[in-house]
């Protein structure tokens, strides 16, 4: 649970690594020893940090790579004396490491200052927020090498910080120092460039995480990693949060706010006064600002409208799956109908879908003060009104005329050409 006063600065450490002493980078599942030939395929660019003293009978090196040895680190020529430990004399080949994906949510972890990871609570991030934001802090661990792919549909991803070696880099200058030395060409490629500004979340209602225009892209590195297909929710009308990549059973609720919310203050207040209830110990919680994308008529993009999303899920099953989130959700709507106006939130409107329910249920509640949307509704019909007025006042505007129809006249028979009588019709139709 999170506590008052909490820095609001947020700690993403990559997790795989290219290091010599890790097992899985081998194909064999193993670190080589002395009777084995190590083989790095030559057209494969990679850093391999090396920790320990190897003894080896063979290596192919790559053309282009690097080897970073830590103190007392090296190689030595197997002399051919027998080590019970390694009898095999296999080639053994580095691993492929040029999938490892900057936009993996699997690869990142949510980490403290210090690196140490961070135990899974009670909140949790929508798949976007998972892979770094804007305004995070990354941790590349020292002692470790690394190689990742930074593809991208955008030109620039921006960051906070970038700590590599054990080193922080939070300066753009800092950072561009490092992009100019010999090992970053073989950490980083890809077509999106890592920009590093210094400069946290300057909102207190928060910031967007800027991962939207990467959001397929998460997504298919997430299903790819899951067996490609989200798992079968057992809600009948499963909820799809904004930055999500999947389905969920539980509750969602979109607020709008003034200049006055704290988005920091506002989560505190629902992990401390609601989240942290014994009846609610299997929700989790995500909440942020996310940017709605709006249309016209439904169909014509038009912009996008900041708002507060805040995902509730829990640990039930069947026809319980959703009812313990659809319950908080409740009661954060009706607190936040008590003191929704002194917390900075103007509307808010909750959607439910649980193990027990065939479709959505909706329930919104608007403060009791006139919005900005529809003070400017009222102002641009008067505008609109006025402007026909004023304008077929000037004579510059013509209304259409009315033509009212001609009363009916009944023809001659073609057949029976007898005139028609002056006294009027024989058989008159009205």
């Amino acid at each position: 649970l999170l506590l008052p006063g909490a820095a609001t600065a947020v700690y993403k450490q990559w997790v795989p690594n290219t290091n010599f002493e890790t097992a899985s980078n081998w194909d064999k599942g193993r670190v080589p020893c002395a009777s084995d030939v190590v083989h790095f395929e030559k057209d494969k660019v990679v850093s391999v940090f090396v920790k320990s003293p190897h003894v080896l009978t063979d290596m192919y090196l790559p053309l282009n790579g690097e080897f970073v040895l830590a103190a007392g680190a090296g190689f030595t020529a197997f002399d051919g004396n027998w080590d019970p430990g390694c009898d095999s004399g296999e080639t053994v080949r580095f691993a492929d490491v040029e999938q490892h994906a900057w936009f993996d949510p699997t690869l990142w972890q949510d980490v403290f200052p210090s690196g140490e990871l961070k135990p899974s609570g009670r909140i949790f991030s929508v798949d976007e927020e998972r892979v770094p934001c804007r305004y995070d802090d990354v941790i590349f661990q020292a002692e470790t090498s690394f190689r990742v792919n930074t593809d991208s549909s955008q030109q620039v991803i921006q960051l906070r910080s970038i700590s590599v070696m054990g080193q922080e880099l939070s300066t753009p200058a800092s950072w561009a120092g490092y992009l100019q030395g010999p090992s970053a060409p073989l950490q980083f490629h890809g077509n999106g460039t890592l920009q590093v500004t210094g400069a946290g979340c300057p909102d207190k209602s928060g910031c967007a995480c800027g991962n939207a225009p990467d959001g397929p892209r998460i997504c298919a590195a997430l299903l790819r990693a899951s067996g490609r297909r989200c798992p079968e929710p057992v809600c009948q009308s499963p909820l799809q949060p904004l930055g999500h990549c999947c389905g969920v059973c539980g509750a969602t609720i979109n607020l709008d706010f003034t200049p006055d919310f704290d988005l920091q203050k506002y989560q505190d207040r629902l992990v401390q006064e609601l989240l942290s209830q014994p009846k609610y110990a299997g929700v989790q919680m995500a909440i942020s600002k996310v940017h709605k994308a709006q249309t016209f008529l439904g169909i014509v993009p038009r912009s996008s409208t900041p708002l507060i999303q805040i995902v509730l899920i829990d640990d039930r099953a069947g026809v319980q799956a959703g009812t313990a989130a659809e319950q908080l959700a409740a009661d954060i709507m009706e607190d936040m109908a008590q003191h929704g106006e002194a917390l900075g939130i103007s509307s808010g409107k909750m959607e439910v879908a649980t193990g027990s329910t065939f479709s959505r249920q909706m329930g919104s509640h608007t403060l009791s003060r006139i919005t900005a949307g529809t003070v400017m509704g009222i102002l641009f019909s008067l505008l609109f009104f006025g402007g026909i007025f004023f304008l077929y006042r000037k004579g510059k505007l013509r209304l259409p005329a009315l033509r009212l129809s001609q009363p009916w006249v009944r023809m001659e028979d073609p057949v029976s050409p007898a005139p028609v009588s002056d006294k009027g019709f024989d058989n008159p139709m009205f």
